[in-house]
Parts: C-alpha cells; structure tokens; sequence
C-alpha cells in the first residue's frame, strides 16, 4: 500500500499542464494544495520527477517556484 504524498495534487497539476515551464506563485500553490509549503517542500520536491517534471528554481524573494518538464529520451 503506498501513501499519497501531500504535494501529489500540485504534482498532478503540474504534470496536467503539459508545459515546458510553469511558473507558480506560492498563493497559486496555496490555492492547489489547500495550505502553505514549508520547508518540507524541499524533501518532497523530488517525488515531482515521478510525473515527469521537477523543481528548477525557488524564489523566497519572489514568492515563485519554478517547474520544468524533463527531456526523456
């Protein structure tokens, strides 16, 4: 039996959008998950390979993550 990450949804999200990039302010993020990412997200950020896609930039500044899908060849 596997648990379901709590970032699945916004993983799911990200996969969905089909883009090359997605870039998301954290109250976008908010509104997908339902709370705040916290420091966890940098532990459960590599799960995000599992749908193809990862975790390219951060920006506590800028209130923004960055998504980019990964080339497979």
């Amino acid at each position: 039996m596997s648990v379901m990450s709590k970032y699945a949804p916004l993983w799911e999200y990200v996969e969905n959008s089909r883009e090359e990039k997605l870039m998301l302010t954290f109250s976008q993020i908010r509104d997908i998950l339902g709370f705040d990412i916290d420091h966890s997200f940098l532990s459960y950020k590599k799960e995000l390979t599992n749908y193809g896609y990862s975790v390219k930039k951060i920006s506590m500044k800028n209130k923004n993550a960055e998504f980019v899908k990964e080339n497979r060849q």
